[in-house]
């Protein structure tokens, strides 16, 4: 218990995995709530007039080590998770929104920092202090410091029961994806399915003792089943499953979670003299407020629309044409969109996957890292892991000084969530002329590689390790004194921005020619296949974008107005409907698993990638101009934006790279919306 209570004796101060027990948890979190608390009480009892530094600088230090201890066990209890550790997660989960509300709700606490903002004009503050005071004030009176004493308390009531909540939430979609599995043990039922997807399916069916072929509801199983499988009964009855996580007459169902989790947001919004939940989140955000966010969404829906319903109209013909299908479903999308694409452009994912090996591409998003930005990756053994899958790499610049600690986790397992992320173990920051430097990780869950075939990527999956690089990058180049606004500590709506460029360097022939080799004769991927994949680029991207929308809107229409939700499936229903193309499946509901915005952090925030995506297409469209590879632009990128976390408003730190605001027509023209 006591190894959180200070620098743990590793190299470069890396968490030591193997010598936590689970047991170490729940004290340690007690122990270190106790020590931040001493922390927060030091500052207030300091005799000295409140000042920058004996407040609000004390103030972003204080609770290093808790913070230390919650961003260890939080991440691992998403990639790595047991049903001890979530009774843990459960228990120490209020201590924390206790702590977090004591200290928000601490009236001598933000006297002191309200002293030091209202003579903020006499501080001469650099731009980083003066964000960092802004931000310590708002947090304060945004989160209660300006209510009368029983409202605190209610509020206090609110933040506790929404972090239950969220967490039992996350944990029944988990539950759920682990409790479904199709097992086939007729080989003819999955006519179509490519082998390598076959093999993994056969491995996994043997693992628990089966014969024949095993699927989840995990991507790297799911994904390839209903893209390929012919037999659309399967299709069918998987694509259900999926769709009806936490909607079943079951321990796990979300619905009263979901009506709860909005009802409480909305209250807490009000409370705090707010409309709507949207309006106290969106006040902190690029986008403003609610009515920004609504238009933004449906000035794209007007111009992907018309694009989608034509897309959707091919598609049915399409459908019609192969196999007399008269009405597409949700369970025939992937399959016949696949069967469109390679019709079209002759691109089969398959026919693309050995020359993305994993090994490959990893090495590849660290080659383009080098020649933007100058760094290094080293493979390194002598760290500790929390899974014998994690890769460990020591990140370096050009005069070989530690830039970062680089964690990787690929592959999908029984204790980790589904999708894709990037999360850090420890935060950049300067302390004592020290400039501590972040231990950052990207968590995936990606084709795992069989007895007979390496780990082979679809190249939706090379986007995607790309993306989460970019957040990686934004993590591990930062360069900031706070560690509250180091790396991704940035609006919600600009933290896509490094990620969703990085995508971009996946369609470039010059990138492509670093990593894209056959993963048994070492051949470059031919220029054709190259050719077809930027052709392919924008393919049904008006389907696409509707659907992104089509999640934007929900999520919106759940915070950004005021009404009661008496049925969640009718409330989505009429929600999606503007940009609806399939008929609806009645067993399924796609809110009580939308993890994003109600385990995640963006409710009132999912419109943000579509928001990024107007950034990343103006940004990248800057490097073209210059040169993918171009020096001045990596160098502006890296200064104005990688490395400056939240030290300044995030379309002044845009300005300062590009030089102009960004223009959404970058956007439509690269979707070909134009």
């Amino acid at each position: 218990m006591d190894i959180f209570l200070k620098k743990f004796e590793t190299k470069y101060n890396t968490a030591p995995f193997c010598k936590i027990k689970l047991s170490d948890y729940k004290p340690a979190f007690e122990q270190t709530i106790q020590i931040a608390r001493k922390e927060i009480d030091r500052i207030v009892s300091n005799q000295e007039h409140p000042s920058f530094t004996n407040t609000i600088e004390a103030l972003d230090f204080a609770g290093e080590a808790l913070d230390r201890l919650s961003s260890l066990f939080f991440n691992l209890n998403a990639a790595e998770t047991s049903d001890e550790m979530q009774k843990i997660a459960q228990e120490v989960t209020p201590l924390l929104t206790t702590f977090q509300n004591d200290i928000a709700l601490n009236e001598a606490l933000f006297e002191r920092v309200k002293a030091v903002y209202d003579q903020k004009e006499q501080l001469h503050l650099t731009t980083e202090q003066a964000t960092l005071l802004d931000k310590k004030y708002k947090g304060f009176a945004r989160n209660g410091a300006l209510l009368a004493e029983d409202q605190k308390n209610k509020l206090r009531a609110i933040d506790t029961e929404l972090a239950q909540l969220s967490l039992t939430f996350g944990e029944n979609v988990l539950a759920e994806t682990n409790n479904y599995q199709l097992h086939i043990t007729n080989e003819a039922d999955l006519k179509g399915l490519p082998e390598g997807a076959k093999e993994m399916a056969a491995n996994l069916a043997q693992s628990k003792n089966l014969e024949g072929w095993l699927f989840t509801l995990d991507f790297p199983s799911y994904i390839p089943f209903v893209t390929y499988v012919e037999n659309r009964e399967l299709r069918k009855e998987i694509s259900i499953a999926y769709g009806k996580k936490a909607f079943q007459n079951n321990a796990y169902n979300n619905e009263a979670i979901v009506k709860k989790i909005v009802a409480l947001r909305h209250e807490r919004a009000h409370l705090l003299g707010y409309e709507t939940h949207a309006h106290f989140v969106l006040e902190e955000r690029m986008a403003q407020n609610p009515n920004q966010v609504f238009t933004f969404l449906n000035d794209l829906l007007t111009k992907a629309k018309p694009a989608a319903e034509r897309e959707f109209t091919q598609l049915t013909n399409f459908a019609k044409s192969l196999d007399g299908i008269e009405q597409l479903e949700k369970w025939d999308g992937a399959y016949y969109s696949e069967k469109l694409k390679q019709e079209l452009y002759q691109l089969d994912d398959e026919a693309l996957k050995p020359y993305f090996k994993l090994e490959n591409v990893l090495q590849g998003a660290f080659t383009v890292a080098h020649q933007l930005f100058g760094l290094t990756f080293n493979e390194i053994q002598d760290i500790d892991k929390y899974h014998p899958d994690v890769q460990t790499y020591e990140v370096l610049n050009e005069q070989r000084e530690l830039v970062a600690v680089f964690y990787a986790d690929f592959f999908p397992r029984k204790g980790k969530r589904n999708g894709a992320w990037m999360t850090s173990f420890k935060p950049q920051y300067i302390k004592d002329n020290i400039n501590e430097r972040p231990h950052v990780s990207i968590v995936c869950n990606f084709t795992p590689p069989t007895p007979t075939k390496p780990s082979l990527l679809t190249f939706n999956e090379v986007t995607t390790l790309f993306h989460e690089f970019g957040h990686a990058l934004h993590g591990m180049l930062a360069n900031t004194t706070y560690p509250s606004l180091s790396g991704t500590s940035v609006y919600w709506d600009f933290v896509e921005l490094p990620s969703q460029i990085m995508e971009n360097w996946c369609y470039e022939p010059e990138a492509l020619a670093l990593f894209a080799k056959h993963y048994e004769t070492n051949e470059i991927i031919p220029q054709q296949l190259v050719d077809k994949i930027k052709e392919s680029a924008s393919f049904l991207e008006g389907m696409a974008t509707l659907r992104q929308l089509s999640f934007g809107i929900l999520d919106m229409e759940y915070h950004g107005k005021n009404q009661a939700i008496e049925n969640v499936k009718a409330f989505e229903l009429e929600a999606m409907k503007v940009a609806s193309l399939y008929p609806d499946v009645a067993e399924n509901c796609m809110s009580v698993s939308f993890s994003h915005i109600f385990q995640g952090g963006y409710s009132s925030g999912y419109y943000s990638y579509k928001w990024a995506e107007v950034l990343d297409a103006d940004a990248f469209a800057y490097f073209q101009e210059k040169g993918i590879f171009n020096q001045e632009v990596a160098a502006s990128f890296k200064n104005n934006i990688l490395s400056q976390g939240g030290t300044d408003h995030p379309m002044t730190l845009y300005k300062k790279f590009r030089g102009q605001a960004p223009q959404p027509e970058a956007l439509l023209k690269r979707a070909g919306l134009l």
